[in-house]
């Protein structure tokens, strides 16, 4: 569906080498802090921004013609419609923009979130502008959807509605995929099959979602248990006031083996800050 490989952009202050992979049927996350290079990278992948190296396929070709382009939904935190237009004025526009703009699909999700048709867009919340730019996204039968950062600055019931919109969007077909980056780790964990983990404009970690959940935990450990700790499958450590957190993708093994220490579950966050923060072993 979607493969980079060491797409290359450098600033003064500032250089991105990111490869990853996005398959049919999957929802893919890319995390990372601000300026990691998230939207770079989305940018890039769209053709917004000259690449300084490496390559970028799309429906398995290099380089997309217009029916192609059809495919493609995409959602940009620093875009949308004017604000002086109302969504009946956007319906004529999309159908002119869209082969397969699906008018009955998107005055359905109009009215399934309450959105009105009469009142200026500049006029709307923004959960409100959130919704639009995902129906407009979903409404023309995209095959990929790149949504870079889509719930920023949603409450939770926002936040949550937009996510069922995008498992619906799936489950309609198992061809389907998305590429999604977001700061908001909660969202990816109950959406995503796999995660890419983004750092200084380098991808830092890939893991499905699922085992990142199951088989990657937080063992919390004094300066005493820290030197007599099997290190083999630990990630990173960090030092804490009680001693030192660290990050292992094996936590069966110190289950079994470290029967007295603390272990808790970790979540996409902790990953994140461990792998950032955190030293090697």
């Amino acid at each position: 569906m979607l493969k980079v490989k060491h797409l290359k952009k450098n600033y003064a202050s500032f250089s991105l080498d990111c490869s990853l992979e996005v398959k049919p049927g999957y929802v893919t996350g890319l995390i990372g802090q601000n300026g990691a290079g998230k939207s770079t990278t989305f940018k890039a992948i769209l053709g917004l921004i000259q690449c300084d190296g490496g390559s970028i396929e799309i429906f398995g070709q290099s380089t997309l013609n217009e029916e192609d382009k059809q495919l493609l939904g995409v959602v940009l935190s620093d875009s949308g419609f004017s604000g002086y237009l109302t969504i009946s004025d956007i319906i004529p526009i999309l159908e002119n923009l869209y082969k397969r703009f699906d008018k009955s699909f998107f005055l359905r999700m109009v009215n399934q979130f309450e959105l009105p048709k009469n009142k200026k867009i500049k006029e709307f919340s923004t959960g409100m502008k959130a919704k639009l730019k995902i129906i407009v996204a979903m409404s023309h039968q995209a095959q990929l959807l790149i949504l870079d950062e889509p719930t920023a600055g949603l409450d939770v019931i926002a936040r949550d509605e937009l996510l069922d919109m995008m498992r619906d969007y799936m489950a309609e077909d198992d061809q389907r995929a998305i590429l999604i980056s977001s700061h908001i780790s909660s969202d990816l964990e109950t959406l995503c099959d796999d995660v890419y983990m983004i750092h200084n404009g380098q991808v830092i970690m890939h893991e499905d979602t699922d085992v990142l959940l199951s088989e990657y935990g937080l063992l919390k450990v004094d300066d005493q248990q820290f030197e007599q700790l099997d290190k083999a499958y630990i990630l990173k450590y960090k030092k804490e006031s009680y001693g030192y957190s660290c990050l292992t993708h094996q936590k069966q093994y110190y289950r079994e083996n470290y029967p007295n220490i603390v272990l808790e579950n970790s979540h996409i966050d902790d990953v994140m800050t461990m792998m950032i923060r955190g030293e090697k072993s």
